[in-house]
């Protein structure tokens, strides 16, 4: 497996590399943004790890522009900046997992395994989901109610897509926390009340037949219930 490391703090990077290298990984790091972007065209990696503060671009503007080359590499941010609204941003910028500085090596190592094994195991998949009046198109990334488009974040479709898929069942914060975030624990934090809150606003509003649905004390389902 070959990671790319965007971290411009010398000794942070080389702290990286080693840990990973000793792990069998394959590693690079670039100093900068733009080397990052640069080396992102040129080869093929299966994960970037990517600080937020870099010269250049910033981490978040490179996760994004790495995201249109290939919507399915897996991306980490580092950062030391840990509220919800900080991971939110990281989020929807197109990251998919979000570690907050310091850090203990063998945290980040899961992580990458995670995001890694993830993208191995991908199975395939029906291209459209339906649950009522709402279709999803895991293809082209289309959400539609009735005849009405809705425009979603990458975070948000894939909050939608999993609760499609679940249908009729309670689905805990932590669930989701861990199928949408690819994380094993809890955030610690609102970031998926948020979310759930941004979808409503979407797919529910203006519509008589709600779909995303709070059960107190457990969780959220989603369905004609």
């Amino acid at each position: 497996m070959k990671i790319l490391i965007v971290e411009d703090e010398p000794k942070v990077a080389s702290f990286l590399k080693k840990g990973l290298d000793e792990n069998n990984y394959e590693t690079e790091i670039a100093y900068d943004g733009l080397s990052g972007e640069k080396l992102a065209q040129q080869y093929k990696y299966d994960l970037f790890i990517l600080d937020i503060i870099i010269p250049g671009i910033s981490g978040l503007e490179l996760c994004k522009r790495i995201k249109k080359l290939n919507p399915n590499i897996p991306v980490l941010m580092l950062t030391a900046l840990g509220t919800t609204d900080d991971k939110i941003i990281g989020f929807e910028a197109g990251a998919n997992d979000y570690l907050v500085k310091p850090f203990e090596f063998r945290e980040l190592l899961a992580r990458v395994k995670v995001l890694l094994r993830k993208t191995e195991q991908q199975p395939e998949v029906s291209n459209i989901l339906t649950i009522d009046d709402l279709e999803l198109d895991l293809e082209k990334k289309v959400a539609r109610r009735g005849s009405i488009y809705i425009d979603l974040t990458a975070k948000e479709f894939s909050l939608l897509e999993y609760f499609m898929r679940n249908s009729g069942r309670v689905l805990s914060r932590i669930d989701i926390a861990e199928k949408v975030w690819d994380i094993k624990f809890d955030f610690g934090t609102n970031v998926v009340d948020v979310y759930v809150n941004f979808l409503r606003k979407k797919i529910d509003k203006g519509h008589d037949n709600k779909l995303i649905h709070t059960r107190v004390g457990f969780g959220y389902v989603f369905g004609d219930i």
